[in-house]
């Protein structure tokens, strides 16, 4: 099973400074949550792992190897990456999307193939769109049009795919409705890295939790470890109360009050 890792990283932007000396392992197997104020480092983090940001100082391992060292299309075939708000050619259909993952698996002597076509069907299954594949991507809701492009970073058949705040611009049934999906997807083996706002959501769907807060790692752990009162008013400047869920057991974060400096 792969694992990704990064070493003394440093990321800027330009002469910004993002990212200082920051060591992670995420756990293989397991869905990690970034999570943190806007700002602190959490996106800039996830292009950094996916190598669409270079270092400034460290590096980034993928299965104890630099990932700078590693070709573009067999990084590709390891690794899968979902931006922020990603923006779909004009016209293109669900089916054409997810075809698109298929890239990095074809060469100029093998084109498509059973095996693409399978991994197309396969991923179009997993996220429900297979009744919706010849419709434009265009014309779907947002929950839809999210699964869809989930649905083309599975067609990549990677063990670890990074998502970049999946549940962005979603209503509340969207939002778990893609959630769900991902838990599923790491039930089948996949690791799963994701950027998400929502505290409760990251401690109900996350295995392990990653806090920032100005380039720095805060704390990481369980669930429980991270969300407590005093690590979410040291990282978000808010007073809050811990609970547990009736239902699950794990942590509730109840904000109470804005802490101004």
């Amino acid at each position: 099973m792969s694992f990704l890792q990064a070493e003394k990283l440093s990321l800027s932007y330009d002469t910004v400074s993002i990212i200082e000396l920051l060591d992670l392992q995420t756990p293989s197997g397991e869905i990690t949550a970034l999570i943190g104020p806007n700002g602190c480092g959490k996106s800039t983090l996830l292009r950094g792992l996916a190598r669409l940001l270079k270092p400034q100082h460290g590096s980034v391992l993928l299965n104890g190897h630099a990932i700078h060292t590693v070709s573009t299309k067999q990084l590709a075939k390891e690794l899968g990456i979902l931006p922020q708000a990603p923006v779909a050619p004009e016209g293109i259909t669900v089916r054409e999307l997810v075809a698109q993952g298929r890239y990095p698996h074809q060469d100029w002597f093998q084109q498509w193939s059973n095996a693409d076509e399978d991994a197309l069907q396969k991923a179009l299954t997993l996220t429900n769109l297979s009744s919706l594949s010849n419709r434009i991507v265009d014309t779907l809701s947002g929950g839809q049009r999210q699964r869809a492009w989930i649905a083309m970073a599975l067609a990549q058949e990677t063990d670890i795919l990074l998502l970049d705040e999946p549940t962005t611009y979603l209503d509340l049934a969207h939002q778990l409705e893609v959630l769900d999906l991902l838990v599923q997807l790491n039930a089948e083996g996949k690791t799963i890295v994701m950027v998400l706002h929502d505290l409760n959501h990251a401690a109900h769907y996350a295995n392990h939790l990653v806090a920032l807060s100005a380039g720095k790692i805060v704390a990481q752990g369980k669930p429980e470890e991270v969300i407590t009162e005093v690590i979410v008013k040291n990282v978000f400047h808010v007073e809050c109360q811990i609970v547990k869920h009736p239902m699950t057991g794990l942590p509730l974060c109840l904000p109470t009050k804005r802490i101004y400096k």
